[in-house]
């Protein structure tokens, strides 16, 4: 594990992300960040070493598309749609006025 950063390489990376951090949060990330780039090093070393071989993707586990074929269909005539509604006029809803309409 790499030794900690100092209070003022972590000050200067919040700063860059314009994060601000209490005196508390910058000694405790002090230690806590090299862990985190060990991490990514390890990460990266695969990668790496993966050479070509390793398409780069965004989900583990191939994602496909579950979307129907887009097939027209007979749809509703306006008829059939205002059957149910409690009024209608002019193949539209008819809906009580508000905020003072005429």
């Amino acid at each position: 594990m790499s030794s900690p950063l100092s209070r003022e390489d972590v000050a200067h990376l919040a700063s860059l992300a314009r994060i601000s951090l209490t005196d508390t949060e910058l000694d405790r990330l002090g230690a806590e960040l090299p862990a985190i780039l060990d991490h990514v090093a390890a990460v990266q070393s695969v990668v790496e070493s993966a050479g070509g071989d390793v398409a780069p993707m965004s989900h583990p586990v191939p994602v496909t598309n579950v979307f129907r074929v887009d097939e027209v269909r007979a749809g509703l005539t306006p008829e059939a749609a205002l059957a149910g509604a409690p009024a209608s006029e002019e193949q539209r809803f008819l809906v009580p006025k508000i905020l003072g309409e005429e």
